[in-house]
């Protein structure tokens, strides 16, 4: 047999890249040092027998939009993969009681948007139906290779349709902060809260520039596709990569340790693993962050100085709850809610944004929390349930605690991890009426411990690096990069730390696998 196509890791986007060259015919070895396929995706029983808890990717709806999907979704379905959904993707509960959902109904919200201010559903309206208007450029910029020819042609196209100085205009506003758009175009405080959390998730604050834009495509996507969760938990789907990646006689190995690509006259050649062994390649694709492909995978090489400047974000803390029961919550209407967000607006997003940036503790830090059983009963007993609790702003390496409460070192301990998971469940505990009836077990997962989980995850980085303007679009991950290339001939990097950078879309790899021709 020919040497493979020698992919390392196995997150979402190492899986589409593998899936869609097998489909091909092309060999492909995929070798994942964890003994558990599918990086960020993986579902376990880590609080008590029979609850299944998303350790830490836990909604799809980048990946059930994406082109990926578009191509493999009936592939992956033949080898097992559903999506459960519910018609309300995502809600606020503010601590004074406020709350609003979304529905995936634009008429509906359009009219609960109006009646909360004069004009703010009108401006709902204008902003999801202007990213529809412009998907095709737009999606482009945010998912298609930009050094092709393709994107020299939808750029052309563009300037003659808007004028130069129209498209000057358009790309200015897409830059445009959070908080500039819903200060600048939503009355009711409430509506503000409701996006405003939402910009965390793409690695951004309210703060940062685009990221305006990307809470219209947020808005737009959750209310058109929802905020679907994985029958069974987020690790039936890279079960169901791997069927189809094995069926299409591509192989899997786990628990295998990449330590080296092994390159020959400025060549990609193979990879070394730990245990000594050598694999030969016909290309090496590396799923991984520029930490783990500069200074481990090619540390022997000699390597632009940039390679070593990478910067990385915000950590992120996880805590998951079985449950003797449904939540009460505070508010009704919220049963049935994907993904809620426990925020009382832009300041206090912003707050504790901030805090963990400056590597404090947020004294009341941004919650979602997920109660994926409400979609799928499989992932608990009969009238049990889970919950879902992200963080998106603690901090990687701690300095202090802004509330000046909890007693802190540089690093992530034991017991600061369950003391920040305290100050978050005494929160949850103001929203939901009977938790302390309901609640049976919980785990908490620092970012320190994350890392330990996925070296990609650095600092407990869920996406793959700071997401600031200098290091995306055409500057991810490096200034002088062009799509998927590095300075080693048939070796190729993806993932998060790519364009278009993290989520669950697996836009990279399949970026990657349509050069290769899949």
């Amino acid at each position: 047999m020919a040497a493979p196509h020698v992919i390392v890791g196995s997150g979402i986007n190492a899986l589409v890249a593998a899936a869609m060259l097998s489909r091909r015919g092309e060999p492909v070895l995929l070798l994942e040092r964890s003994d558990v396929l599918g990086g960020c995706m993986r579902t376990e029983e880590i609080t008590l027998p029979g609850f299944r808890h998303d350790v830490m990717a836990a909604t799809f709806v980048l990946f059930i939009t994406s082109p990926a999907y578009a191509e493999l979704a009936e592939d992956l379905g033949r080898h097992g993969l559903e999506f459960c959904h519910t018609p309300h993707p995502t809600a606020v509960l503010r601590p004074g009681g406020e709350a609003l959902k979304l529905t995936m109904d634009r008429a509906a919200n359009i009219a609960a948007f109006e009646a909360l201010a004069a004009g703010d559903g009108k401006q709902h309206a204008a902003d999801v139906g202007g990213i529809e208007a412009d998907a095709e450029f737009l999606f482009a910029l945010l998912g298609s290779p930009l050094w092709s020819g393709k994107m020299a042609r939808l750029m052309l196209a563009q300037a003659w349709k808007r004028g130069l100085g129209g498209l000057k205009a358009w790309l200015g506003a897409c830059l445009q902060p959070a908080r500039g758009w819903l200060e600048g175009n939503y009355h009711c405080e409430t509506l503000q809260a409701l996006w405003a959390p939402w910009v965390l998730h793409t690695g951004l604050t309210p703060e940062s520039t685009y990221s305006g834009q990307m809470g219209r495509v947020i808005a737009f996507a959750l209310e058109a596709a929802g905020a679907p969760v994985a029958k069974g938990g987020s690790g039936s789907v890279p079960e169901a990569f791997r069927k189809l990646i094995e069926a299409k006689g591509g192989k899997i190995r786990t628990g295998v340790d990449v330590e080296r690509v092994l390159v020959k006259d400025g060549k990609a050649v193979g990879v070394e693993t730990a245990s000594g062994e050598t694999i030969k390649a016909r290309s090496v694709i590396a799923s991984v962050t520029p930490t783990q492909l500069y200074q481990r995978l090619l540390k022997q090489e000699a390597l632009p100085e940039a390679t070593q400047k990478y910067r990385y974000g915000r950590g992120n803390f996880q805590l998951h709850y079985a449950l003797d029961g449904d939540p009460d919550w505070i508010v009704e209407g919220l049963e049935d809610v994907a993904l809620i967000h426990l925020a009382d607006g832009i300041d206090s997003v912003s707050k504790s944004a901030n805090e963990a940036e400056r590597g404090l503790l947020p004294e009341v830090p941004t919650i979602c929390v997920g109660q994926p059983h409400r979609l799928d009963p499989s992932r608990a007993p009969e009238g049990k349930g889970v919950l879902w609790l992200q963080v998106p702003d603690a901090p990687r390496r701690i300095k202090g605690d802004a509330a000046g409460k909890i007693e802190t070192g540089p690093e992530w301990t034991e017991a600061t991890r369950e003391a920040f998971a305290d100050r978050l469940e005494e929160i949850l505990k103001r929203h939901i009426r009977n938790f302390d009836q309901i609640k049976l077990a919980r785990r908490a997962y620092s970012p320190a411990d994350l890392n330990d989980i996925n070296i990609n995850l650095v600092g407990g980085d869920p996406y793959g690096g700071a997401c600031s303007i200098d290091q995306f679009f055409i500057w991810r991950p490096f200034a002088h990069s062009v799509n998927s290339a590095t300075q080693i001939r048939n070796l190729h990097m993806i993932g998060a730390s790519t364009h278009p950078g993290p989520g669950l879309g697996g836009g990279s790899g399949y970026n990657l696998a349509k050069w290769m021709g899949a």
